[in-house]
């Protein structure tokens, strides 16, 4: 090239030389002078500002969550990303399907973080999550119907360890009545009937749970049923001896029960489990699952990506491989893992480490998803940075965190653009 040609190049590269040196060069420059300085800025701090990075307990939170966020997140998004790209390949539809999964990618991380403090919401009738978790786990153990119920005034039962227990022994022939009160109607069980004192049964303890209140000032009689009262379908009843239950049964629809004549001197009991709060989920944002939380938002905003990229490679792929592995008596799962899996190891490989490069550097999904009471047993070393930097007013820390994460982002950027060149001169 001559000396004019080079002139030339230089002017056409002198506007992004300027844009890189003031948006790149000085601000890297500049928060590795500020580390090395105090909270002011006039003092020369030397390492003080590092050594608070293995010393401050919240720096070191974060740090655990962050090296929990490099092994975890990257690996379960390509692994996703590899499954959902194979398994399109074989469907009519594919294109639509990976059209929907990659839709995520065009949501802002405040958007997505909107959305899945949404999703996590401990509430199940406002969080997906839990009204998922809570229909599973209601199928296979139903909620006690009567969670609120408690003895009215005059009652003959008194408190149990979480349920309640007749204050005297019940004898055969004398019917027993255990009047509760608490339960809203709108939640009384769709078995439940109007409540009915049967008469005595030979040689058998009978009585009747139900609700004693009847709407209205000064209507119905107290521990009586009356006619518009309903019974405690499904209460379970039981009598007990000497500490130990001798007899137990279940309250029909109208909540009379009856008891062999075992129970005869005994004491009758409603078990705790009669009152039992209703399941409500798990606490998806409390301080053990708030990490695994978010990084299912970041797995579901992200594995389109991978996607993308591992269709792209898993394209390229000769399919005469496959085909001739097939023919040698290889079953799809050996295809799979001896042919596509080493064939697209090159793309795995730059999914995963742009993936640890973005992870390094999350932010928005933990300083939005996390809520305050548990934002510390999230938090990661970005967002500490910010917490640092404007909340804590330390600058020279901010920075040296901000220093910190460029050292641990440069090997890994490092060893991508190797393998990128590598690629390019095969």
């Amino acid at each position: 090239m001559t000396g004019t040609r080079r002139t030339v190049a230089a002017l056409f590269l002198l506007p992004a030389l300027v844009l890189l040196g003031a948006l790149v060069v000085y601000p890297i420059g500049y928060s590795v002078v500020r580390s090395l300085y105090d909270q002011s800025g006039d003092t020369f701090a030397g390492f003080d500002n590092y050594q608070s990075l293995f010393t401050d307990d919240g720096i070191r939170t974060a740090l655990k969550n962050n090296v929990i966020w490099v092994v975890f997140a990257p690996a379960l998004t390509t692994a996703l990303g590899l499954i959902f790209a194979v398994l399109t390949e074989r469907v009519r539809w594919g294109t639509a399907f990976k059209l929907v999964v990659f839709m995520p990618m065009a949501i802002s991380m405040l958007a997505a973080g909107i959305i899945f403090r949404l999703v996590y919401d401990q509430d199940p009738d406002k969080g997906v999550a839990n009204a998922v978790w809570v229909g599973v786990h209601d199928t296979f153990a139903q909620s006690s119907a009567f969670p609120k119920a408690h003895p009215g005034r005059q009652s003959p039962l008194v408190a149990d360890g979480g349920g309640f227990i007749t204050k005297s022994p019940v004898s055969v022939g004398d019917p027993v009545t255990l009047p509760l009160v608490g339960v809203a109607p709108d939640q009384m069980p769709d078995d439940a009937k109007r409540a009915a004192l049967r008469a005595p049964e030979p040689g058998k303890v009978t009585g009747v749970a139900w609700q004693d209140f009847t709407r209205g000032k000064g209507v119905g009689r107290l521990g009586q049923p009356d006619a518009e009262e309903l019974g405690y379908a499904g209460m379970r009843v039981e009598a007990v001896k000497d500490g130990k239950v001798v007899a137990s049964t279940t309250a029909r629809g109208d909540g009379s029960f009856t008891l062999p004549d075992s129970a005869d001197g005994a004491q009758l009991r409603l078990p705790a489990s009669n009152f039992s709060e209703p399941y409500n989920g798990l606490d998806w944002l409390g301080p053990s699952l708030v990490t695994p939380a978010i990084i299912g938002s970041y797995v579901w905003m992200w594995a389109g990506f991978a996607m993308v990229l591992i269709a792209a490679g898993l394209a390229s792929v000769p399919r005469e491989l496959m085909e001739a592995a097939r023919v040698d008596g290889a079953n799809e799962w050996q295809v799979f893992r001896r042919v596509t899996v080493p064939m697209l190891a090159p793309v795995l490989a730059v999914v995963t480490v742009t993936l640890m490069i973005n992870v390094l550097k999350v932010f928005d999904l933990v300083f939005i998803i996390a809520p305050g009471s548990s934002q510390d047993d999230a938090n990661v070393l970005a967002l500490e940075l910010y917490r640092k930097g404007f909340s804590e007013d330390q600058p020279g820390v901010a920075s040296a965190i901000a220093v910190f994460l460029l050292l641990l982002v440069i090997p890994v950027m490092w060893f991508n653009v190797r393998r990128l060149r590598r690629e390019v001169r095969r």
